[in-house]
């Protein structure tokens, strides 16, 4: 059953018509900053303040767990919701460093992108790793990582994030592993071999990327024909102008979290906020000004067909995509990124 409009409006005008918060309750919300913390104040923040629900008091921070458990240890907690990824809101969550969330409060999970409702974060977005290419410099366009290997079709230079995740998975599929296969295969010795093997193939022409700013200023300078990339970072070059363009087949998607850090005396206001960004409404706002994919289906019908294709949460976008299993590289990004970088060097 859909989420009625019926169920989510009234949210902030009971509020209004309640008089409870005459005097609005202060919550901090901490966030990864730049241009995401800009499109979550158009969307969120300066939303729920105008709702009479609470003040956002917005701050921003590196993903560091390290600030969170300090506050829990001492149990002192400054900040209330924390934007986190999804490794660490696993490592999080099994340390005790966040508050266990009643998820059927925040609406009917059919509306929601699978694994974005979890016991300790609510996924405010999904991003994507995907291809990208500059049409201008390629006379005909790849569509899989088959031909980002293919220097034979497409010669030239490769862009690749400097690390094993998302590297090794990359290497996987174009050597023709299945993407419900990925990290079943990618899970053995043989399977990390057979990446590594596969990395070989292409290493001479792979220039690597540190900073997610690269791979679409690479691309316009000509110094790679086609690069692994955050599509956000390629959507907002082709904002500029620049004709590049995205492959989404085989793209590998990723949500970011809202959390409530653990002893927070504001747990129902945390909650109350983290229900009103998971409306509709205000996701589509979020996705009109950053291209990120919203968590609730009905969001996107709201939005332009043409902002649509941008999104890593389209229909057509997610149906060939893979979801990046954050377990697996908590229980094995350590022993990867040693060998990877180990390999690198050599």
């Amino acid at each position: 059953m859909s989420i009625s409009l019926r169920r989510v409006v009234p949210f902030s005008l009971a509020l209004l018509c309640t008089g409870v918060f005459a005097e609005p309750q202060s919550l901090t919300v901490i966030s990864f900053g730049g241009a995401t913390k800009q499109a979550q104040d158009k969307a969120y923040f300066q939303p729920f303040n105008q709702s009479g629900a609470g003040r956002i008091v917005a701050g921003e921070y590196n993903g560091e767990l390290s600030k969170i458990k300090a506050m829990v240890d001492v149990g002192h907690t400054s900040w209330d919701v924390v934007e986190v990824e999804s490794p660490e809101l696993l490592r999080g969550c099994d340390a005790g460093l966040f508050e266990r969330l009643d998820t059927t409060s925040f609406g009917d999970h059919a509306q929601f992108v699978p694994g974005t409702l979890t016991e300790c974060g609510v996924a405010t977005y999904v991003w994507s790793m995907v291809m990208a290419f500059d049409q201008d410099k390629l006379a005909k366009a790849p569509t899989s990582w088959a031909d980002f290997w293919n220097i034979a079709d497409f010669p030239g230079k490769r862009g690749l994030r400097k690390g094993a995740k998302y590297t090794l998975e990359i290497a996987l599929l174009a050597d023709g592993v299945e993407r419900d296969q990925l990290y079943k295969v990618l899970a053995t010795p043989q399977g990390v071999t057979r990446a590594f093997a596969k990395l070989d193939q292409i290493k001479p022409n792979i220039q690597w990327w540190e900073a997610g700013a690269q791979p679409a200023q690479w691309l316009i300078a000509g110094d790679v024909v086609m690069t692994a990339a955050y599509n956000g970072r390629i959507a907002s070059a082709q904002k500029e102008g620049m004709n590049l363009s995205i492959v989404w087949p085989q793209s590998l998607y990723d949500p970011e979290y809202w959390a409530v850090v653990k002893g927070t005396p504001n747990k129902a206001l945390a909650e109350r906020f983290i229900a009103f960004a998971s409306q509709p409404q205000t996701q589509k706002v979020f996705s009109e000004n950053i291209p990120y994919g919203p968590v609730h289906r009905q969001a996107l019908a709201l939005l332009p067909e043409q902002v649509q294709q941008q999104l890593p949460t389209a229909e057509a976008n997610l149906a060939q995509a893979q979801a990046v299993d954050a377990e697996f590289w908590v229980d094995h990004g350590e022993e990867l990124e040693e060998r990877f970088n180990a390999w690198a060097a050599r």
